[in-house]
């Protein structure tokens, strides 16, 4: 993914990289509406904002609240975990309603994309440098979202360098991240490994396969793209 070719769109907390082979996709007006739709509700609902597990209520309000309310109740994690990877899902989803066949949306870190040509993702950690994620050309889309202890803003109570989910919905693979994330803990980098790798395990049925990195270790689970170096790309994430 070539840096030329990547359009920025701050808006806020939102930091978005996007490729897409739409010309003028316009994101920044739906942008700043589904986010308009998540401060409305947080203004009725502050617990949305500031809760670290899931709510025990039925949201019947605008689609951003929904979906991050039903990907934290599958990641048993805070609705606002699940808020990066949303936000990329959905914007993606009104690209490919435009058309697109070839976009990735990056949003601190977690990525919605779908690509009718191959492409390399790369994956950043502290420890581990220069891999990255070689993806088949597929007509649906995927989302790769990483949680990090070491990297970013995120809130995380374990100790990985970063754990990536891969699967169907951003949303829901951001919510798994962080959830896994908070899991990899131990007094050894080993320990650590496996309880991640064990909690991956209760959740595998909601996404395609994970990548955990702690330390000089790591782990996968499930089915994930094949590793390659990105040494030899010119990528930008």
């Amino acid at each position: 993914m070539y840096k030329n070719k990547i359009k920025h769109i701050d808006i806020e907390e939102t930091h978005i990289r996007l490729i897409s082979d739409i010309l003028y996709p316009n994101l920044e007006e739906y942008i700043k509406k589904i986010r308009f739709d998540l401060k409305k509700y947080i203004y009725e609902d502050p617990e949305f904002l500031s809760s670290l597990e899931p709510l025990n209520k039925r949201v019947n309000t605008s689609e951003i609240v929904r979906i991050m309310d039903k990907s934290s109740k599958i990641g048993n994690v805070g609705p606002m975990a699940c808020v990066a990877g949303t936000i990329s899902q959905m914007c993606l989803n009104q690209l490919i309603m435009k058309g697109s066949k070839l976009s990735s949306i990056e949003n601190g870190g977690d990525i919605a994309i779908i690509n009718n040509k191959k492409l390399v993702c790369g994956i950043y950690s502290n420890t581990i440098k220069n891999i990255g994620f070689k993806l088949k050309p597929r007509s649906k889309p995927l989302g790769i979202c990483t949680s990090s202890s070491k990297i970013g803003h995120s809130i995380s109570f374990g100790n990985s360098e970063s754990v990536t989910i891969i699967g169907p919905e951003a949303s829901i693979c951001d919510g798994l991240a962080t959830r896994i994330a908070n899991d990899v803990n131990g007094e050894s980098d080993e320990e650590s490994m496996m309880n991640g790798l064990e909690s991956a395990e209760k959740y595998k049925e909601y996404f395609d396969g994970g990548l955990i990195t702690v330390g000089g270790l790591v782990g996968t689970i499930g089915k994930i793209p094949e590793i390659v170096t990105t040494e030899d790309f010119d990528i930008d994430y």
